[in-house]
């Protein structure tokens, strides 16, 4: 396996797991990738390949966007997927009261590393305000905010099938204490 596009990281003396890093150039469109492997004795690792659908998205969006577990009672985080061929400049997750209020922001840097694919974030809100108070138990709605380098906001849509409840931008979480 000579290809700049393929990476072997061999098993260790302490962990007996090998692993093969693949990077493509892929095209816009819906792929599945099979997997098959062998032992130096031949032995496959299964009767069929393994296989994988997935999907590239050269459009910039946040999509799938939600906060788990919810409800939550001590804390949650946020998983998304990002698309594209960059990383949103600016980006942040308002969680706002039934009537719109503004209770927290979440930064781009508090949210940690992102990169193009899903996401979960390294940030844990814990359900209290810009204070530190805690919010009281009920519903309460987050907004993905983001712009890239020329001040275009990314396309959000949520897979119903993922979370029926995102509409119009929004999404709706619950705290249970």
């Amino acid at each position: 396996m000579s290809s700049p596009q393929i990476k072997f990281i061999p098993a260790s003396s302490t962990n007996n797991e090998a692993k093969i890093m693949y990077y493509p150039t892929l095209k816009e469109g819906e792929y599945t990738l099979y997997v098959q492997g062998k032992d130096a004795t031949g032995n496959k690792s299964g009767v069929n390949p393994r296989s994988v659908q997935f999907k590239v998205i050269e459009k910039q969006s946040v999509s799938n966007i939600l906060n788990y577990p919810n409800p939550f009672s001590t804390s949650t985080q946020f998983i998304f997927t990002l698309t594209g061929e960059e990383l949103p400049d600016i980006m942040s997750i308002s969680i706002l009261t039934l009537t719109g209020k503004v209770v927290k922001e979440i930064t781009k840097d508090q949210l940690g590393t992102l990169r193009i694919g899903v996401n979960r974030t390294e940030y844990k809100w814990v359900g209290t305000d810009e204070f530190g108070a805690k919010l009281t138990n009920g519903v309460y709605l987050y907004k993905v905010n983001d712009r890239n380098r020329n001040g275009n906001i990314f396309d959000k849509y949520c897979l119903r099938i993922i979370d029926s409840s995102f509409k119009d931008g929004y999404g709706k979480m619950v705290i249970l204490r």
